[in-house]
């Protein structure tokens, strides 16, 4: 299987600190794979070094064996990888119709001057990408509250809203930054069926963040485990699970718990 995200020797120091020391892996074309490590082990850092929010030290970032080192994050988004985060980032006073309808505008095709005039063009454009944003929250189970606002919502649909609003902007590979995070244990549940559901609707690649280790075990194919910004494991989820190694620095923790 050919591989859409590729990272060679990923290096990125602040300072003399290395944050993310020589990472390298490859994400599957339609596959979930997942990134771990305990708290501090680099993984965020990897996010923000793929869409460019950091500028990379050293290594290469390959998305469909193209290079994507450094460039504006706006540049990789429009590529076709988009995310979420750890700390949820909506429009809070929007309604969550209007949220996703934001990021469905990326794809708008009309030019300014058409819509100042309200020109043909602009409102067949509108009527889409209305229809889009619509089309989205069905999928995603978000319909009833369309116009409910943001800010009002549950915290694990706020999640499952910043999901929507990243598919609107049609990617090829979604980061998920720790999705599950303050879910109650039913709502991971549902968001583990969600994930596998969104890769086969939307024919995408998905690469996740999270210290559920039932989620991640759950649906992720293959597993990367980063400890002190170094690959500790990557493997199978099974011969991740029984990694001495990982077990001491990960597992074995969240079990003390």
């Amino acid at each position: 299987m050919s591989a859409i995200l590729e990272l060679k020797g990923l290096t990125k120091r602040f300072g003399g600190l290395a944050a993310v020391n020589d990472v390298s892996f490859a994400v599957p074309e339609g596959g979930i794979f997942g990134l771990i490590g305990p708290n501090g082990a680099g993984k965020t850092t990897i996010f923000n070094l793929i869409t460019g929010v950091y500028k990379v030290t050293a290594g290469d970032v390959l998305f469909q064996d193209k290079p994507i080192t450094n460039l504006d994050p706006y540049r990789i988004a429009d590529a076709g990888v988009t995310r979420t985060f750890q700390n949820i980032r909506l429009f809070k006073n929007l309604s969550v119709f209007d949220n996703v309808l934001t990021a469905c505008h990326m794809s708008a095709h009309y030019s300014l001057a058409e819509a100042l005039f309200r020109l043909p063009r602009f409102g067949r454009e509108e009527k889409l990408l209305r229809e889009k944003a619509g089309n989205l929250l069905d999928i995603m189970g978000l319909s009833d509250r369309a116009y409910v606002e943001a800010n009002n919502l549950p915290y694990g649909l706020q999640r499952r809203l910043e999901i929507t609003r990243a598919l609107a902007l049609d990617p090829k590979l979604l980061l998920l930054d720790e999705p599950a995070a303050g879910m109650n244990p039913d709502e991971t549940l549902h968001l583990m069926r969600l994930i596998g559901e969104i890769r086969s609707r939307f024919k995408l690649s998905v690469l996740v963040i999270e210290h559920h280790m039932d989620l991640i075990m759950g649906v992720c194919e293959h597993i990367h485990v980063l400890n002190f910004g170094c690959t500790l494991a990557n493997g199978s989820p099974e011969s991740v699970a029984h990694d001495p190694k990982v077990v001491e620095a990960y597992l074995g923790a969240e079990e003390e718990e």
